[in-house]
């Protein structure tokens, strides 16, 4: 129903006969609107044969083309910040994976790393949150959250303590994806 929706309202979008563009739009608005509308397209015929991951893929690639967009143009903000988490995210998910699968000294160093750099993100996040949303107790408790797990999954797996490390994780990724839900 959602990608429906988002269909009918990118149309609302797209320049038509009536009313095109202005003529100082750049060329990377037109080609903006129109790869949205072929990554909406191919999303909802994704969903409608029940291919999630390919609709998943199509919506993700339609994120990414609308933070560069905003990006090039100087339009940076909470949004695009908490975008950019899945990366340092996914760093970190892949140094405990492989931590938790061999707790050598080298691997906690890694995963120390990737929790430090997850940790950065996260403040530059908490950063750019404007006053606003930085006083809502719902941004607080997950980017803090979030914070603070960043440093216990170092320490713990700095203790060797692979167990605990996957649950940080764990927990971090649902801060991840509440986050990205709420503010992304």
């Amino acid at each position: 129903m959602e990608a429906d929706e988002a269909v009918v309202a990118w149309k609302r979008l797209e320049p038509n006969t009536s009313a095109p563009l202005p003529a100082y739009a750049p060329a990377a608005v037109s080609d903006f609107l129109d790869r949205g509308r072929e990554s909406l397209t191919a999303a909802t015929r994704a969903l409608d044969s029940g291919d999630d991951v390919a609709a998943g893929r199509e919506l993700h690639s339609l994120r990414q083309s609308f933070h560069e967009l905003r990006r090039n143009s100087g339009l940076y903000d909470l949004g695009d910040c908490v975008f950019e988490i899945a990366p340092a995210m996914e760093k970190l998910r892949v140094a405990a994976t492989r931590y938790g699968e061999q707790p050598a000294p080298a691997s906690a160093e890694d995963t120390v790393a990737a929790a430090s750099a997850f940790r950065d993100r996260l403040q530059r996040c908490n950063d750019w949150a404007s006053p606003e949303i930085a006083e809502k107790s719902e941004f607080r408790r997950l980017i803090d959250g979030a914070i603070a797990s960043s440093g216990e999954i170092a320490h713990a797996a700095m203790a060797g303590d692979g167990p605990l490390v996957h649950r940080y994780l764990i927990e971090l990724r649902s801060y991840a994806q509440l986050l990205d839900f709420r503010y992304g």
